[in-house]
């Protein structure tokens, strides 16, 4: 048992160790929180497992070795006529069926852990929003619940797919890995499918040679820029949708990346004009001028896709905000 105390406490540091790294950027360690659950679920799992099957079963052997040596102490004292036995048999039992402390932090975490994992990989997974790009649809702050299920279920980590389910559709704000550096995660809305022609000229949206209907809204306070912006309504998809311009910003597209069919765009003093590719989606925020997307960094490729976002379950600065939103 000593060599399994040891063996837990290494491994308990090493994941300690990790998430310490990531947290105080030592290193320049990106952190994997899907990789560090799916590891977590893996190792309480087999901890699980051997309580199960082989640690649990010895200590209650032990313990009905105790008990059954207990039994036959006291017949043979009360053949000899003596009745009154010290001894507390069941104070040993306890002590003996009790788990050590390196299976109650590994077997005894598994169920949480592993409901945890699944939910998150599957079902629905948490994210706050750290920028204000896709104001005034979510403020920084929000925290949201993604649908993992609804554009096909994907094995966690290496985010393949298994399942079919819906494409995603114009209009629809998702959540996916940033197509420079898939270890962040951005939150953007879908503008332009596979084959759409999406053209942004002068702060106007088109969508396969439609103009998109639009219409001013009162203007827009944002408390942490600590003025107004423009404010319109969008028809994109099923549901309209509000977005912020800043007329004093230019329209053209400024420092824009190499980036994967970037020969399908075409960038003018007025704005620009892409074919998006199949297996590839086009992604504004609805911040326009105030949002770093495939204006700058180019498509989306279907892999990276991580979810749809539904949801704010929680603003602890505006409980307001908590609710679905379009």
């Amino acid at each position: 048992m000593n060599a399994m105390s040891t063996v837990t406490a290494i491994i308990l540091a090493g994941f300690a160790a990790y998430i310490g790294a990531w947290y105080l950027n030592i290193g320049g360690i990106e952190g994997n929180f899907a990789l560090l659950l799916f590891l977590a679920t893996l190792v309480t799992g087999a901890y699980w497992l051997a309580e199960r099957l082989y640690f649990l079963p010895r200590r209650r052997q032990a313990a009905a070795a105790v008990e059954s040596a207990q039994a036959q102490r006291r017949e043979e004292l009360t053949r000899m006529g003596i009745k009154q036995v010290d001894g507390d048999v069941e104070d040993t039992k306890a002590r003996l069926l009790m788990q050590p402390w390196w299976l109650d932090w590994t077997a005894g975490l598994f169920p949480v852990i592993a409901a945890v994992f699944v939910l998150r990989s599957f079902l629905f997974e948490p994210f706050k929003i750290p920028s204000g790009s896709m104001i005034p649809t979510l403020l920084v702050g929000d925290l949201i619940l993604v649908n993992k299920f609804t554009y096909g279920v994907r094995l966690p980590v290496i985010n393949k797919k298994i399942t079919d389910g819906t494409p995603p559709q114009r209009g629809d704000v998702m959540v996916f890995r940033y197509p420079p550096k898939p270890s962040l995660d951005y939150i953007k809305r879908v503008v332009g499918v596979p084959g759409d022609e999406v053209a942004y000229i002068n702060k106007r949206l088109t969508i396969n040679g439609k103009p998109l209907e639009t219409t001013a809204i009162p203007d827009f306070f944002d408390e942490d820029a600590v003025r107004y912006f423009k404010q319109f309504e969008e028809k994109l998809g099923d549901q309209p949708h509000r977005l912020l311009n800043d007329p004093d910003r230019p329209a053209f597209v400024p420092g824009v990346e190499d980036f994967p069919f970037k020969a399908n765009c075409h960038y003018t003093i007025e704005g620009v004009t892409c074919k998006v590719p199949e297996g590839h989606y086009f992604m504004m925020g609805d911040n326009r001028d105030n949002s770093l997307d495939s204006r700058y960094w180019g498509f989306v490729p279907d892999a990276n896709i991580v979810g749809k976002a539904v949801f704010v379950w929680m603003n602890f600065g505006n409980l307001k905000r908590i609710g679905p939103f379009h």
